[in-house]
Formats: structure tokens, sequence, C-alpha cells
């Protein structure tokens, strides 16, 4: 049986538009916490102690922002903080030895 095509309301076409708008910001927000929780590991792989703790929190609060809205699940957060606070202890402590 075919679909009826659905008519396009304003209200349909509004959110469809927003929807496209809230998308781009939030692959933007995380792309971003993608790029700072890598350049806080490399810190922490070279060595860089004092840069990496504050690349470190940087990326702790971008991923605290993103769950404040709807970019990020608050679990989804606390497991990218968790990993990421593993992976830099790790590293440093590797360095320091």
């Amino acid at each position: 049986m075919a679909q009826k095509k659905s008519t396009r309301n304003p209200s349909a076409m509004k959110r469809h538009r927003q929807s496209l708008k809230r998308r781009a910001l939030n692959r933007s927000k995380k792309a971003t916490i993608k790029t700072v929780t890598k350049k806080a590991l490399a810190l922490a792989q070279a060595g860089n102690a004092e840069e990496a703790i504050e690349t470190m929190r940087y990326a702790e609060s971008l991923i605290d922002k993103a769950a404040k809205g709807s970019t990020l699940h608050k679990r989804a957060a606390a497991r990218k903080k968790s990993r990421l606070m593993a992976g830099v202890n790790k590293l440093l402590a590797a360095a320091k030895a």
C-alpha cells in the first residue's frame, strides 16, 4: 500500500530547520571534545604533565557543558571523563617511570 505524502505544513518545516541547526551545533561540540581529548592524551604521552592536566580540565568542562544540554547523555559524559582521566594518568605515570 502506498504511503500518503506528508504535506508541507509550516510548523513541520520550521522544526526541520531547527533540527538541522541543532545537529550542526551538536556535531561541532562533539568534534571539539574529541579533538581536545586527543590533544590531552598526546601531551600526557609526551610527558608535559602541566599542559596535559590543563587540557584535560578543559576537555572535562566541554564534556560537562555538552551533557548539560542534550548533546551528550549524562552517563556517556561520565564515561568519557572517566576514560580520559584514566588514560592521562596512565600515560603520565608511564612518562615518569
